[in-house]
């Protein structure tokens, strides 16, 4: 009996093995109408698929454990009426394949991200996204083609003479008007329009102090707030929280009724604005988008163009010139979070006499060996720790008890769906806009290829010479360390999701070490804080990161009072 059990167990592996599996096949055709343009387009064009109607399918689009479905491809000169078809050879994710999504009822949308050509001055031509007002956000960006989400099912056989028509486009944006306390500016950028072969502009959200207009005779430090793209000044609100505004619940920061909180918080701001005893400073949040995302990371680059040029020399200057800045140096202080932590550190060691103090909180990776928990300098691969015998990918995001979602792999091929060369708007391809030499067709190089994770050592070094904060300071300590003495100032959580901390150990250790002179700053680090602790021990993240604007103010002062030059104005802006 034994061996009869074993001898059809057998039989059944074989018939198993030899057994053809089931292929399924996908099929889906999609096109645009005439009702939404005439014109031929490039872009690239994603197929979404989301098990769940709660919001659009282009809204549900994210690499965490509630990611959906999507499938990408570049198109060029795409006709009206044309079609084109996504099938088991279209690269998706979180299935490479259509093949793998499983069986059930999915609504499904198709989007077209325009692109546009662009003649740089490099010689070389290329077909981006341009900002069109909404900070690059594909899925919100005006002019892009859509359709209407309706409700497919995939069976066992797949899906097949599926037709999705886009005959939708996203509306333009309204710019915001200027009110009694917040102006707006936008100007053309000689430098960046010259790089781009086209018109280029910056913009600015200018928070005026209070008595700005009773006070002629004042000029202003400047206190720059570096951060992803404001659509308006954020922060400030002149009237109590809206009575009947309905409580929404944050899950970020597990935090009931937070839209009532920000609203609160802003109000704050204003009363505290309005007081008496606070110093009067011009504040700004800078737009400065670009084809690659919602911003420029503030620093001039290969692929980009002369960001930091620009802002420090065209935009700076044109706001002090119209809204009575002191502009001079010892009068402009830089801060700001994540993306705008980096921001605030680059500018201050790029441009260390423009600039009189830096806050950065929670930066993105200022020393990439470790590059949140790569090294690009000594690991060969960004997706796999290296083992002979076994495979585990990299993390990428963390809570702060270490849980994991996401992995370094899992983001970059999201990336590679939503657009090759660098084209994504996200997070990986930007630091590889701004940091990578330029490629021969005029994009940004790799630092690693997308698909598998091996890393391009030439393109590291690049990295390294030019971007790797750290290492510049410890290259050039000898000519940026008086410049720099007592101006940095980084604040991070030692739970940062995205491990940023891990980069600020490294430069504490370099600036702790620091002699002739010694950096005269400081780094803070915030227990068990996640993204994007700012350096406020005693208050939760979900309010400190609302106080941006006010928390560094009494620093700046004592960094005015220790350092502001024989015969500076330190008396015309500090009238009650």
């Amino acid at each position: 009996m034994k061996h009869l059990f074993f001898y059809c167990l057998s039989i059944s592996l074989l018939f198993c093995a030899c057994t053809p599996s089931k292929k399924s096949n996908f099929a889906i055709e999609v096109s645009f109408s005439e009702a939404v343009s005439k014109e031929a387009k490039d872009g690239r064009l994603l197929l979404m698929f989301s098990s769940n109607d709660e919001e659009e399918p282009r809204f549900q689009i994210k690499a965490g454990l509630d990611a959906q479905i999507i499938y990408g491809m570049d198109v060029e000169n795409m006709q009206p009426a044309d079609t084109k078809v996504f099938d088991d050879e279209v690269f998706g994710f979180p299935y490479t394949d259509m093949k793998e999504i499983p069986p059930g009822d999915y609504q499904v949308q198709a989007l077209l991200h325009v692109y546009e050509t662009f003649n740089l001055s490099t010689g070389h031509t290329v077909k981006l996204p341009m900002d069109n007002g909404e900070g690059q956000k594909w899925n919100r960006s005006p002019g892009n083609l859509y359709s209407k989400p309706f409700q497919v099912t995939i069976t066992e056989n797949g899906l097949t003479k599926v037709q999705v028509v886009m005959d939708q486009k996203i509306p333009s944006i309204e710019e915001p008007e200027d009110t009694e306390w917040i102006k707006h500016v936008k100007i053309k950028s000689e430098k960046l329009s010259e790089f781009w072969g086209r018109d280029m502009y910056l913009g600015a959200h200018i928070l005026l102090p209070k008595g700005f207009d009773e006070h002629p005779e004042a000029v202003y430090p400047l206190m720059i707030f570096h951060g992803h793209f404001p659509d308006d000044f954020g922060g400030f609100r002149t009237t109590p929280p809206d009575p009947d505004l309905e409580p929404e619940y944050s899950e970020r920061f597990g935090v009931e009724g937070y839209n009532i909180v920000q609203q609160q918080e802003a109000y704050d701001f204003y009363t505290r604005w309005n007081e008496p005893d606070f110093p009067r400073f011009l504040i700004i949040e800078i737009q400065h988008p670009t084809p690659y995302y919602d911003d420029s990371y503030a620093v001039n680059s290969a692929s980009q163009g002369p960001y930091g040029d620009a802002i420090t020399h065209e935009l700076i200057p044109y706001i002090e010139k119209e809204f009575r800045g002191i502009g001079e140096g010892w009068s402009r202080f830089l801060y700001g979070g994540s993306t705008g932590g980096w921001e605030a550190l680059a500018v201050q060691v790029k441009y260390p006499d423009e600039y009189n103090g830096c806050f950065a909180a929670c930066p993105d990776p200022i020393d990439f060996s470790a590059y949140c928990l790569t090294n690009i300098y000594d690991d060969k691969n960004a997706y796999y720790y290296e083992s002979e015998h076994k495979e585990f990918e990299v993390p990428a995001h963390r809570d702060y008890l270490g849980h994991v979602d996401i992995s370094v792999k899992e983001y970059n091929h999201l990336e590679l769906v939503l657009g090759t060369k660098s084209r994504s708007g996200q997070q990986w391809d930007i630091w590889e806009a701004t940091y990578s030499p330029q490629g021969e067709d005029g994009y940004p190089q790799r630092i690693w290829n997308k698909m598998t994770g091996d890393i391009n050592p030439e393109v590291a070094e690049f990295w390294k010479e030019n971007y790797d904060l750290k290492h510049i300071l410890e290259r050039d300590w000898d000519k940026l360390g008086e410049k720099l003495r007592g101006k940095i100032h980084i604040y991070c959580g030692d739970m940062d999701n995205y491990y940023l901390n891990n980069a600020v150990y490294l430069m504490e250790d370099f600036l702790e070490q620091t002699q002739n002179p010694y950096y005269e700053g400081e780094v803070l680090y915030g227990d068990r804080a996640e993204h994007c602790w700012n350096g406020d021990p005693a208050l939760p993240n979900h309010i400190s990161r609302l106080r941006y604007n006010s928390m560094y103010v009494p620093k700046i002062m004592e960094r005015i009072a220790k350092s502001a030059p024989t015969g500076a104005d330190l008396k015309s802006w500090r009238y009650k």
